[in-house]
């Protein structure tokens, strides 16, 4: 299974279309994100302690469902 962090780039972009999107590009700048892991509570963790940039944790619990939902394909 790919780690969280490669799941979310895939909603990169450059002008961002939703929180997703902008969740996404900030993941990408932020340096210190848990690249490889594909663990719930190390990922949550980090971005309630680490993540200024993070407006509402609901942006990171919707794509964690369309992560674990596309995973288990």
């Amino acid at each position: 299974m790919k780690s969280f962090y490669h799941y979310l780039m895939k909603y990169r972009h450059p002008k961002p279309k939703d929180e997703i999107s902008r969740f996404a590009n900030h993941a990408y700048m932020d340096h210190s994100f848990p690249k490889y892991s594909d663990e719930y509570h190390e990922i949550s963790d980090y971005l309630e302690l680490n993540a200024g940039y993070m407006e509402s944790m609901a942006v990171f619990d919707e794509a964690w469902d369309l992560y674990k939902a596309e995973s288990n394909m």
